[in-house]
């Protein structure tokens, strides 16, 4: 079985971060989204991954490597534009073969990992096996209709009028019936292949597609909130520990992850956080559910529910929540002040902040 994964795309939903790096690698708790998909393939026993790369190909290489690192053999896929799942699938038919694969959207977060799900298909054999879950506003997505029996009848890419709030989550498992069904669709209105209509190909000629209800964790971190929700998932299940240096006038309280080289002076952190190698926080509070990335200086300054990129500093102000800011971004005082900041900073920006 070989696996399929998609890293191309533009990323649209967190610009400005996206203008200057991939999508799927923005770290949720200091680590690339799109390496916890790898690591969950890998633990599924999976070793032969295809990556289909655009634009960022070469952050990717860079970033993946070889795969040696994951215990993987990756072998990278170049899709001159995004046109669609389907389209990633059609173009990575060398690739496949006639094997069984499991096709992995980079910028998704499943905990838990997929271990069973391949399992169970292996055992099974379906044509398809899709993971659904429901969501509150079903138009965004990919949804599926089901019978009184649990049945997939019928599905449909971002529907203006849903008939269900089940939606697609972005691991699919497939057999090589998939092929044909690829090359049997035409391009959406949204001028893409979508893998939702390959789906609808293989029901209406009779092939077996079945669905399983995610119980568990899911999230598409196409956004900056849902990024900052994985955010907070994933610090809850870090180790803590103090690899760093800690002076007596700091306070550490709760799940804190403190890596070798971080230095922590004068300052309270209450967990979930991760501070990351190199980093130095000084005279400041970091609140739960922050992640503060390798190589950042914080001083004099307050910040919860967010993460920080390398590089990045932020000096004298006041408050930072629910915030995404980009690499080697330098936030500090400006003459006014405003009560509260919310930032989206892309990389290499600065901010003058009154505080």
């Amino acid at each position: 079985m070989k696996a399929l994964v998609l890293a191309g795309g533009a990323g649209v939903r967190l610009r400005p971060i996206t203008h200057t790096s991939a999508k799927q690698l923005v770290p949720v708790a200091n680590k690339p989204v799109l390496f916890y998909g790898l690591e969950a393939i890998a633990e599924a026993g999976i070793t032969d991954v295809g990556i289909v790369v655009g634009a960022t190909c070469q952050e990717i290489r860079q970033a993946v490597g070889d795969g040696s690192a994951f215990g993987l053999d990756v072998t990278y896929i170049p899709q001159d534009a995004p046109l669609g799942i389907a389209h990633a699938v059609l173009i990575a038919r060398d690739f496949l073969g006639d094997d069984d694969f499991v096709m992995y959207l980079g910028d998704n977060f499943i905990i838990g990992g997929i271990t069973g799900l391949v399992g169970a298909f292996r055992r099974q054999r379906p044509d398809a096996q899709i993971l659904l879950t429901a969501v509150t506003d079903p138009t965004a997505f990919g949804v599926a209709e089901l019978d009184g029996s649990g049945r997939v009848i019928r599905l449909e890419e971002k529907p203006p009028r849903p008939k269900s709030d089940l939606a697609l989550v972005g691991v699919y498992l497939f057999t090589p019936a998939v092929h044909s069904a690829v090359r049997a669709i035409q391009p959406s209105r949204r001028g893409e292949l979508e893998i939702t209509d390959a789906l609808q190909w293989l029901l209406d000629n009779g092939k077996d597609v079945r669905s399983t209800v995610v119980s568990g964790y899911w999230k598409d971190t196409g956004n900056v909130t849902d990024m900052l929700e994985v955010n907070r998932a994933v610090l809850e299940t870090v180790e803590p520990c103090t690899d760093g240096s800690v002076d007596s006038d700091s306070e550490i309280i709760g799940r804190v992850s403190i890596a070798e080289g971080a230095r922590i002076r004068g300052s309270r952190i209450v967990g979930p956080a991760i501070i990351g190698r190199g980093t130095t926080v000084a005279d400041s509070y970091i609140g739960p559910s922050t992640s503060v990335a390798e190589d950042c200086h914080v001083h004099d300054s307050e910040i919860e529910f967010s993460i920080v990129l390398p590089g990045s500093s932020i000096r004298g102000v006041r408050r930072i929540e629910a915030s995404l800011i980009g690499r080697a971004v330098d936030v500090a005082p400006a003459s006014t002040t405003p009560r509260a900041h919310r930032f989206v900073l892309g990389d290499h920006s600065s901010a003058r902040i009154c505080s």
